[in-house]
C-alpha cells in the first residue's frame, strides 16, 4: 500500500511521501505550483496540488513537518487562513514529533490539518474513490 514506508524525516522527504501516496490512489500531481502572491508581495506557492483525472477536481496540499518543538508549529495557523485565497480547497498535512499535542488538536479542529498516516483514507473520501 502506498504511503505506508518508514516516516518522514524532512520536509522534502514528507513532501515525497504525500506524491507517493497521491499517484498511489491515481492522482494526478504537481509540485511547487505558483498561486499568485500574498499581502506582501511574496510568491504564493502549493506544495502539491493533486488532481482526479477524470472529475477534474483539484485539492492543493501544504507540507509541514516538525522534528523537535519549535517555529513550524506557530506558523501553522498562519497558513490555514491562506488557504482561504487559494482558488481551490486546501489542506495541510503534518509530520513529525515536534507538534504538541495541544497545537495538534487546534489545528484538526479548523478542519484543514491532517496527519500523513490519515492522509490516504481522508484523500479517498475527499475525490471519492474507493475506501
Amino acid at each position: 500500500m502506498p504511503g505506508r514506508s518508514k516516516a518522514p524525516e524532512n520536509g522534502k522527504d514528507l513532501e515525497k511521501r504525500v506524491v507517493e501516496i497521491a499517484e498511489g490512489l491515481g492522482l494526478v500531481v504537481e509540485t511547487q505550483v505558483r498561486v499568485a502572491r500574498r499581502i506582501w508581495g511574496a510568491v504564493r506557492q502549493i506544495d502539491v496540488v493533486l488532481t482526479h483525472p477524470v472529475s477534474r477536481l483539484r485539492l492543493g496540499v501544504e507540507c509541514k513537518y516538525q522534528a523537535v518543538s519549535g517555529s513550524a508549529e506557530e506558523k501553522i495557523p498562519a497558513i490555514v487562513e491562506d488557504i482561504d485565497a487559494w482558488p481551490i480547497r486546501g489542506i495541510i498535512v503534518i509530520s513529525g514529533e515536534g507538534f504538541t499535542a495541544n497545537m495538534k488538536s487546534s489545528l484538526f479542529s479548523t478542519g484543514k490539518v491532517v496527519e500523513l498516516e490519515d492522509l490516504e483514507a481522508w484523500l479517498k473520501l475527499f475525490f471519492g474513490l474507493d475506501i
